[in-house]
């Protein structure tokens, strides 16, 4: 799937959202991909006054829809959410900063890849209004969030629907990967140690593997927690990393077996 804005349209400011329920449906979409949005963020994507924002936000609270925290909002706890909803919500603010850190491997006109996931979902979202290129991407969430953004070209690769990512994956999607190339791909695991990076199940490992191959460079974005964690499919040598962005210094071994494959390490921190 191959989705064109015109670029002819400014790309110096976002899109304006003046309709009150239409703002608040877009808050609604970037909150629950991404389990939290900073009030900043909100202004920026919406294009309103900081005001107009904290308005909106007061509304959705007092329905139920969003929970207020320090600098913006997550969604309420709810037993009811889904998979990716509840991982969403985990370390919120962290993936926000990682994902702001990300941007400095973005130029205006990139190509990049987004890979399935909720930290890899905060990188859609901290995309800069003035990003001109394409995205490619079989996560659902991340072809939701740039479908509306002017001058962006997002191309989705099809294929069988992995709910629990809420992304693509089988042959298809990693036959359409196979035709693309990629500057950098914003990649997610589910662990890291010294030997590698892990994923959950084996059925995403091909599409992983496919969009590696087609990218110049590979980012992966992880918050610390993965450093502690443990995944039983071992998705590549930390030597297939070009860097890595996290919210918290590794332990050591993990940052010494960084430094002897090459990988750049940069730690964001989160505010409040």
């Amino acid at each position: 799937m191959v989705r064109g804005i015109d670029t002819d349209m400014e790309h110096d400011r976002p899109l304006r959202y003046d309709n009150a329920p239409r703002r608040r449906e877009r808050i609604l979409e970037i909150v629950r991909t991404s389990g939290f949005v900073s009030v900043v963020e909100l202004t920026h994507e919406l294009g309103v006054s900081g005001m107009t924002v904290r308005r909106d936000l007061r509304k959705l609270e007092d329905s139920g829809e969003v929970r207020s925290v320090y600098g913006g909002v997550t969604l309420p706890s709810d037993g009811n959410l889904s998979g990716f909803d509840s991982r969403a919500m985990e370390n919120a603010e962290a993936k926000h900063a990682i994902a702001t850190m990300a941007m400095r491997f973005v130029q205006a006109n990139d190509t990049i890849a987004i890979d399935a996931g909720s930290t890899t979902a905060c990188v859609a979202v901290n995309l800069d209004g003035n990003f001109a290129g394409a995205v490619v991407s079989h996560s659902v969430p991340v072809i939701q969030l740039l479908v509306d953004r002017p001058g962006v070209h997002v191309i989705g690769l099809g294929g069988d629907l992995l709910q629990s990512s809420r992304a693509f994956v089988g042959p298809m999607t990693v036959d359409a990967a196979g035709r693309l190339q990629v500057r950098t791909l914003f990649l997610g695991a589910a662990a890291v140690d010294e030997r590698g990076f892990y994923g959950v199940t084996d059925i995403e490992r091909p599409t992983k593997h496919a969009l590696i191959e087609i990218a110049e460079r590979v980012v992966l974005v992880i918050d610390h927690t993965k450093f502690a964690a443990f995944a039983p499919v071992r998705l590549g040598p930390l030597s297939q990393l070009s860097a890595v962005v996290t919210d918290s210094e590794p332990p050591t071994p993990i940052a010494q077996a960084f430094a002897e494959s090459g990988v750049e390490l940069h730690v964001a921190h989160a505010q409040g």
